[in-house]
């Protein structure tokens, strides 16, 4: 589902190219949404039958994993503040070569704390080092302000500066699925965390339904391979179809005149 979604907002991006506002931006989640997509079946082969690939593999593919999300979220910010993909330039360009660099960097602790077990099967682990290690509170650092610190952040940058939510298009304020559906998983990292400090209570229930509410919100969060290209193709579509608007030579939908 995640691939078929990705591959009709591509199709409908080069047959309509003037669909979107920020198409150069919607582009780019689209590649970050497949590249995310393509390593879920080798999560799903491990967790049905044991990781059997080696650690290396492993750590590639958090790294794949992580990179995706970390892009993602770095560009649905740049886009909420400002017109930085409103064309294909040099300007933004340069933009996207640092968005993906950056993201790539943001993404290597990930590779880092992850390993296989051994036991009871081979496993691919998103969490192979201790809770506290430097490298995994970077880790997690890191992920409190894609999946939680940004979400927060965005209402506040947009009601603050006005001039940002002005130039909001559907197309930007659909790509907000992708925070929406993360920000139950960042929470659930931070309980991670305060847990094994032992700032809540423990107990063998406790870690029981903790761990099915961490599977439960990172399942949540991987829907958005399919449900973000969704959203930004019905966005477009409603905005293409409303009365009273039509596209700009730029892409950008105006008002009819009277």
């Amino acid at each position: 589902m995640a691939m078929l979604g990705t591959t009709a907002l591509l199709v409908a991006l080069a047959k309509r190219p003037q669909w979107l506002q920020s198409r150069a931006m919607v582009a780019q989640l689209a590649v970050g949404s497949g590249l995310f997509a393509v390593v879920l079946p080798a999560v799903a082969v491990g967790i049905g039958q044991g990781w059997r690939l080696g650690t290396a593999l492993c750590r590639l593919m958090y790294l794949l994993w992580y990179w995706s999300l970390f892009a993602q979220g770095l560009l649905v910010a740049s886009g909420s503040c400002g017109s930085f993909w409103c064309r294909w330039d040099a300007r933004s360009r340069r933009l996207a070569v640092a968005v993906w660099a950056l993201a790539l960097l943001l993404a290597t602790p990930a590779a880092l704390t992850s390993g296989t077990a051994a036991a009871p099967e081979p496993s691919c682990l998103r969490r192979s080092v201790d809770m506290l290690s430097p490298v995994n509170l970077l880790h997690l650092g890191l992920c409190f302000c894609l999946f939680l610190l940004l979400p927060a952040a965005l209402p506040v940058a947009a009601l603050a500066v006005p001039r940002w939510r002005a130039r909001w298009a559907p197309d930007v304020a659909a790509s907000w699925v992708f925070l929406a559906l993360w920000v139950p998983h960042g929470a659930a990292l931070a309980m991670e965390l305060l847990l094994h400090a032992r700032l809540l209570p423990q107990s063998c229930g406790t870690f029981q339904h903790f761990d099915y509410a961490l599977g439960l919100s990172e399942a949540l969060g991987v829907l958005h391979c399919c449900l973000g290209p969704a959203a930004v193709l019905l966005a477009a579509r409603l905005c293409r179809t409303a009365p009273g608007t039509g596209p700009s030579p730029h892409g950008i939908p105006i008002a009819s005149a009277p």
